[in-house]
């Protein structure tokens, strides 16, 4: 039985040709995605700007004035109602009541969810989330701390693995991941929570796991062939390791779009923030952080005659005895 192979084994493809196309493309989608997160936002969960949050499903798109001056009636103060990619389900988030204690919570959230079902009787409602403002600063502080300290270790990591052009380019290339998650939030709205930031961190491990083999693959290259251009060598090191880096990605992509299509809301914002990693990730691997090296300036190491001790000296002896 014949193993199926999507890439060939003897591929010859020219990345490096593209080289200045894909660096012009990465700086463009960073600055977009950068844009993108500054002007419209994140649409930050509960569990980074605190309050109270409950999940209503409708079986149709409510209107939204309607739903916010029903529970605005209740007094509990300033209600913001946000749809996600399903109109049809709804985030009422509320301030948390004075004392936030479970009591006055369970209370609020009775008397909300009683309001909207007088006026709208086919809702459901799912979860309900409860965060005060000095956990959601502590959250919103290490989770930003988590995914710097990681990128930096990971850069630091390979800069002393292999050379400093390795650990910078592959900096270069987990930000650029980063960045492009965060703008494709910022774009879609979707809830920005902890799980998404679970997912980030996921994002930058798949990432730094496909660039070291490239790496490594580059690295060895380097010292079997020393007289072959740092272009050369990286298409050959791509080539030679793009079965393995299609097949990872087409294998966790498969278990992403199962999640995504059948896992049901909960997981909707964690698996499509890890398909979107899994997606630029691959592309910064192959047409970035490898790319990258030639501009830094990196190149294989010269032919040397191996040295033997003492023949220099031996054969100094022999020419002064020769020598009338």
């Amino acid at each position: 039985m014949r193993l199926l192979k999507l890439i060939p084994d003897d591929t010859n493809i020219d990345f490096v040709r593209l080289r200045g196309w894909a660096f012009g493309l990465t700086l463009l989608l960073s600055i977009l995605a950068i844009g993108a997160a500054a002007t419209r936002g994140l649409n930050l969960g509960v569990d980074f700007v605190g309050g109270l949050s409950i999940e209503a499903r409708f079986s149709q798109p409510p209107p939204m004035e309607k739903l916010r001056a029903t529970v605005d009636r209740l007094g509990f103060g300033n209600v913001s109602p946000q749809q996600f990619g399903d109109k049809r389900i709804v985030s009422l988030r509320l301030p948390i009541p004075k004392g936030a204690d479970e009591g006055a919570t369970n209370a609020e959230v009775n008397q909300v969810q009683a309001a909207v079902k007088a006026e709208f009787p086919d809702v459901q409602f799912g979860k309900t989330d409860t965060v005060s403002g000095k956990v959601s600063g502590e959250l919103t502080t290490r989770g930003i701390i988590a995914v710097l300290l990681a990128m930096f270790a990971i850069a630091i990591w390979g800069w002393i693995r292999f050379e400093w052009q390795f650990g910078f380019s592959t900096f270069v290339a987990i930000l650029h991941d980063v960045l492009m998650t965060l703008g494709f939030f910022a774009i879609t709205r979707l809830e920005f929570d902890l799980t998404i930031v679970a997912a980030m961190l996921t994002i930058v491990g798949y990432s730094i796991n496909d660039k070291i083999v490239i790496d490594d693959r580059i690295r060895e290259n380097m010292r079997k062939y020393r007289q072959m251009d740092m272009r050369g060598i990286v298409n050959l090191s791509v080539n030679e390791t793009l079965p393995r880096t299609v097949m990872t990605s087409l294998t966790i992509l498969l278990a992403l779009v199962s999640l995504r299509l059948f896992g049901g809301h909960v997981l909707r914002g964690l698996t499509e923030a890890m398909i979107v990693g899994v997606i630029v990730g691959t592309y910064s691997s192959i047409y970035v952080s490898s790319s990258l090296l030639i501009s830094l300036g990196l190149k294989p190491q010269p032919l040397t005659a191996p040295k033997v001790k003492g023949v220099a000296e031996h054969a100094e002896r022999v020419t002064r005895r020769e020598t009338p």
